[in-house]
């Protein structure tokens, strides 16, 4: 078989595999097939890369042979990238998810950067206008993505304080390597070839995913990750262009599409635009109060016991986990709660804020690792009318998306789309202290007279509940 029949193989090789993400992300859209979505999407980039692989393999060489050499890296680094990508997504923990995914970004972008790097540096003469184009834009997008979503996942992980970091005259610095990437791009789109200022703007790129990032507060990360992961899909897009491969172009595009769309999503739930979460975000990061304190009233502690009596002759209870159900592992003993509550014919449902925990469907993917059943998941919209039916609201780590605080102007989080929890009969908090959430201030919720806080690391609490229950 010559080597043109086998490029034509290939080329639909990788049509069969961009139809795979597509339908695998058409997948993604239910929790009930997003597992098989995803598998599908996998396999399709399997088939893909294999099909790369043989292509490598089967091009000829100068000397009419075949081209081996270099199949040793290919082969070393599929084995350790694939290697540590299955090792780090099957050990990492819940609470570290959003981490590993900015990690990922990062690999992403800079991977898509090097590419167009390495291109640009074997140049011998000015590259066609529209590969240009592509080349200098996967090196900015890649580089702003790659240091951007390290310093998300410094944040994330606490290496690097979650509040917002002011850069003495950040954002006029910020600015400044705007502009010294945008004259450094429109010259070289000129027709030039320069690897000095390629160069120029490679560094350029790199300083503004660090001055961008690192004025946004620990509140607005789970925004950041989506925006950073659509930059890395843009940046792979580009990257195919540069290489001329239509699955890397198909792959990114969806990828970038989808990631902005989810950002918009994400940035609605908090009724507040893109560009105002970027330009600084809200929030100082958790602190501490007393429990006396509160938002300006009286907490009410409670014990399990009078919480377990409550929860055990309801007839409508709705559990709303937050990050400190994440932090406490506590998604199973959550579960076993509601089934031992169904069992005795209490209904049970799960209220869902989008930005809740620290990347989106943080919750979403908790709860369905406890093998949760996906109809109880409701989200934010379809639950909120509920909330008046209900007898028992089950808070669980959440925070700021139930503060009614968002409700009424003069508050950082005012306009804030919330879940109702204020409105059900009676509200308990698990909570282990009075800590405030990301958005920095004391949540109102919690010095309402319908609610009853039982101060308790989530997993005992949930324990403890369980217990009082089964001994009714």
């Amino acid at each position: 078989m010559d080597f043109s029949t086998i490029s034509d193989i290939v080329r639909l090789t990788w049509l069969a595999g961009a139809a795979c993400f597509v339908i695998g992300l058409m997948r993604m859209n239910s929790p009930a097939t997003a597992r098989n979505g995803n598998l599908l999407s996998a396999g399709g980039m399997a088939v893909a890369i294999a099909a790369t692989a043989i292509l490598l393999f089967a091009r000829p060489t100068v000397d009419g042979g075949v081209n081996g050499t270099g199949w040793a890296i290919i082969v070393v680094g599929i084995l350790v990238g694939g290697g540590a990508g299955l090792y780090t997504a099957r050990t990492v923990k819940m609470t570290a998810m959003p981490q590993l995914v900015s990690l990922f970004n990062a690999a992403g972008g800079g991977a898509a950067a090097l590419i167009a790097i390495d291109d640009y540096l074997g140049l011998k003469a000015a590259p066609d206008p529209q590969i240009n184009v592509a080349t200098v834009l996967d090196i900015v997008i890649g580089s702003i993505t790659f240091t951007g979503s390290l310093i998300a996942a410094g944040k994330l992980q606490g290496l690097i304080a979650g509040k917002p970091i002011m850069i003495p005259a950040g954002r006029i610095v910020t600015v400044a390597l705007a502009v010294i990437t945008v004259l450094g791009a429109v010259f070289l789109w000129a027709g030039n070839l320069s690897v000095p200022v390629m160069l120029l703007i490679l560094a350029a790129a790199l300083v503004f995913g660090v001055t961008m990032v690192l004025p946004i507060g620990g509140a607005d990360m789970p925004v950041v990750i989506s925006l950073l992961n659509s930059f890395t899909g843009t940046a792979v897009a580009m990257a195919g262009f540069v290489l001329g491969n239509d699955v890397l172009i198909i792959a990114g595009a969806l990828v970038g599409a989808s990631g902005a769309i989810l950002t918009k999503l994400m940035a609605d739930a908090m009724n507040r635009s893109v560009m105002n979460i970027m330009i600084g975000g809200f929030g100082g990061g958790e602190g501490t109060q007393t429990a006396a304190g509160g938002a300006g009233g009286t907490v009410r502690a409670i014990g399990a016991d009078d919480v377990a009596i409550q929860l055990a002759y309801a007839q409508h209870v709705i559990v709303v986990p937050g990050y400190g159900l994440a932090v406490a592992q506590a998604q199973h003993a959550v579960r076993e709660l509601a089934e031992l509550l169904e069992e005795r014919g209490v209904d049970v449902k799960y209220a869902i804020h989008p930005v809740a925990g620290r990347m989106p469907g943080h919750m979403n993917v908790l709860l369905a690792e406890a093998n949760v059943p996906y109809p109880q998941l409701k989200e934010m919209d379809d639950i909120n009318p509920e909330f008046e039916r209900c007898d028992v609201a089950l808070v669980v780590g959440a925070n700021d998306v139930t503060n009614p605080a968002a409700r009424r102007p003069g508050s950082p989080v005012s306009g804030m789309p919330i879940l109702d929890v204020d409105k059900a009969h009676s509200i308990v908090v698990i909570k282990r202290s009075m800590g405030r959430g990301y958005a920095g201030i004391d949540n109102e919720l919690y010095t309402n007279p319908k609610t009853g806080m039982l101060f308790a690391d989530a997993k005992d609490g949930l324990a403890a509940l369980t217990a009082a229950v089964k001994a009714l």
